[in-house]
C-alpha cells in the first residue's frame, strides 16, 4: 500500500506540471487581459499616456511581457518559494482573497452533498428494491426532474414562491439588513437562513444523478448469482439487499465521493450569483473574465491538486468496501 501511494503521489506530480503549464498557457491566450483593461482605462484620463505607452509599462509592471514558457517557470519558481503574489482584480493578496471567499463555498457544498448522499443513496435503493412499482416510477420521475432542471430554472421558482410570494427568504445576499445589530447567535442564524435556498436548490439539481446511479448499480447487483445463492441459503430479505448487495453497490458509487472532493472547494458559479452568495465560485469566475492570472492560476492549480487528490481516496477506498480489492 505504502509503495503504491508513493507512486501515484510522484504520478501526480508529474500530472501537476502539465495541468499547470496548460492552464497558464490558457489563461495568456484568452481574449481579455486585465493588462489591456486598465491600459486601456488609463489611456483615457485627461492628459494620460497613449495606450502603446501604457501597455509597455503594465505589461513590464504585471511581468508579461515575457512569452508563455518564459512566464509559466517565472510564475513556478514564485509558487515554490510560496510567493502566491496579489490579485489582480480585487488588489488584496491571492491567499487572502481566497480564504474569504472558500470557506462560505465550502460549507455550501459540504452540507448539500452531505444532503445528496442522505437523500439519494436510500431512494436509489428502494427503487431498486421495488421495481416497476409505483414507488419506483415515483423516485425515477423525481430522479429526472432533478436531472433536466437547469440551476437558474429551478432557482427562480424558490424565489418567486419563498422570498417573493411568501417573504420567508431574502432575495440576495449572505445578511439582511440588520445584522450588524444582532447577536453572535443572531448573525449566525441570519447567514444560515440566506443559505437555506441556495442549498436547497444545489441538493435538488444535483440528487437526481446519485439516485438513477445507484438504482442502476443495485439492479445490476441483485441481479448477480450470489444474491440469488443467498436468498436461496434463507437469509432475510434485509440482510441480503443492506449487507450483501449495498456493499458492493458502494463501489461505483464511492468513484463519486472521491471525484466530488474539489467540488466542495470550488463552489457552486451560477448558484452563487443567482443568489448573491459571495463565494469562491463567483470570485474565481470575476477573476477569470477580467484576466486575473495570479487568482485564478491559483484557484485552478489548487483544485486540480484536490482532483488527483480524491482519485488516490476512491482507490484506497476500494480496498475499504471490498475486500476482493487488493491494491499492491
Amino acid at each position: 500500500m505504502r509503495k503504491y501511494i508513493i507512486k501515484r503521489l510522484l504520478q501526480s506530480l508529474v500530472i501537476l506540471f502539465f495541468v499547470a503549464f496548460i492552464l497558464y498557457a490558457l489563461m495568456r491566450c484568452l481574449p481579455t487581459s486585465y493588462v489591456e483593461t486598465m491600459a486601456r482605462q488609463k489611456s483615457m484620463q485627461p492628459g494620460s499616456k497613449s495606450y502603446e505607452e501604457w501597455m509597455e509599462q503594465l505589461t513590464a509592471m504585471y511581468n508579461m511581457n515575457g512569452g508563455i514558457i518564459t512566464g509559466f517557470f517565472r510564475w513556478l519558481g514564485s509558487i515554490l518559494r510560496g510567493q502566491f503574489g496579489d490579485s489582480w482584480r480585487w488588489t488584496v493578496p491571492v491567499v487572502q482573497k481566497f480564504n474569504e471567499t472558500v470557506w462560505l463555498s465550502f460549507v455550501m457544498g459540504f452540507i448539500s452533498f452531505a444532503l445528496e448522499l442522505l437523500i439519494a443513496i436510500p431512494l436509489g435503493i428502494i427503487a431498486a428494491t421495488k421495481q416497476y412499482s409505483k414507488t419506483d416510477y415515483t423516485i425515477s420521475v423525481i430522479a429526472l426532474a432533478g436531472i433536466s432542471l437547469p440551476t437558474f430554472f429551478f432557482a427562480s421558482l424558490l424565489k418567486l414562491l419563498f422570498s417573493v410570494k411568501l417573504g420567508w427568504f431574502d432575495l440576495y445576499g449572505l445578511v439582511g439588513r440588520n445584522y450588524d445589530q444582532l447577536s453572535t447567535m443572531g448573525k449566525l442564524l441570519d447567514k444560515g437562513n440566506h443559505l437555506v435556498l441556495p442549498i436547497i436548490t444545489l441538493v435538488v439539481v444535483s440528487m437526481g444523478g446519485l439516485m438513477r446511479f445507484t438504482r442502476t448499480n443495485m439492479l445490476e447487483v441483485l441481479n448477480a448469482d450470489y444474491i440469488r445463492t443467498a436468498r436461496a441459503k434463507g437469509l432475510s430479505e434485509k440482510k441480503v439487499i443492506y449487507h450483501h448487495a449495498f456493499r458492493n453497490t458502494l463501489i461505483p458509487i464511492v468513484t463519486i465521493v472521491g471525484g466530488s472532493l474539489p467540488g466542495l472547494f470550488s463552489g457552486a458559479l451560477i448558484t452563487e450569483t443567482l443568489y448573491g452568495i459571495p463565494g469562491i465560485g463567483y470570485a474565481s469566475y470575476q477573476s477569470m473574465v477580467s484576466g486575473d492570472i495570479p487568482f485564478s492560476m491559483f484557484f485552478l492549480v489548487f483544485t486540480a491538486i484536490l482532483t488527483l487528490l480524491g482519485n488516490l481516496i476512491a482507490d484506497i477506498l476500494y480496498a475499504v468496501v471490498d475486500p476482493r480489492v487488493r491494491i499492491a
